[in-house]
């Protein structure tokens, strides 16, 4: 989360995570410490609504195939990197059994991700968490932004990630790896005279 430099220092540790003021959120990509408020209305909107919207038919198995654990906001741990996208989700042949329930991170890459992306998130999610996630095997990635109404879905390749899909606005989609129930849009977005809000002002620290 947020754009800066680590100069001539050590890469970032965990032990820097921890030491964030009670409430943020902190995240270390490639050596350097990305740390961020907690997220604004219009993104804890979005997020907490495709979460629901999925968890049903491909977490609970209830209108839908079932055959994926789903989680909000997981501490990921993959390799010397540590991220924490809003949303992500294993499947269940790859995953047998549920996380430990005693295990505060998980160092498995998951096999769908999705990031809400805020006006001071942007550029890190796109630029630098991406291409780790596609590094670390995920097969499948959403970016969602809350204030322009839009989701783009993205299928890992041979180069790099390919995108599958473009959606904006209230509309009905069936979207890979989901495909097999219709996701109503329409349901997630805040409406428009409340969606001025984002993560707020992230920095990065050293």
């Amino acid at each position: 989360m947020g754009v800066g430099r680590n100069k001539g220092k050590k890469p970032a540790t965990y032990e820097d995570i921890e030491a964030l003021p009670v409430g943020w959120v902190g995240e270390i990509v490639e050596g350097l410490l990305y740390a961020s408020p907690r997220p604004a209305m219009a993104h804890l909107h979005v997020a907490s609504r495709l979460g629901a919207l999925l968890m049903q038919p491909f977490d609970w198995g209830r209108g839908g195939p079932g055959g994926w654990w789903l989680l909000n906001e997981p501490e990921l741990h993959l390799g010397e990197n540590v991220v924490v996208p809003d949303l992500a989700a294993w499947r269940r042949e790859r995953v047998p059994e549920p996380p430990d329930p005693e295990t505060p991170w998980l160092s498995l890459a998951p096999d769908w991700i999705c990031e809400v992306l805020s006006p001071s998130t942007r550029s890190t999610d796109r630029v630098r968490k991406l291409p780790l996630y596609h590094r670390s095997d995920v097969r499948h990635a959403w970016l969602i932004d809350p204030l322009r109404c839009s989701l783009e879905s993205y299928r890992s390749g041979n180069r790099g990630w390919e995108r599958v899909g473009l959606h904006e606005g209230p509309v009905v989609i069936r979207e890979e790896p989901f495909e097999a129930v219709p996701l109503d849009l329409g349901l997630i977005w805040l409406p428009r005279r409340a969606g001025k809000g984002h993560k707020g002002d992230a920095v990065i620290l050293p």
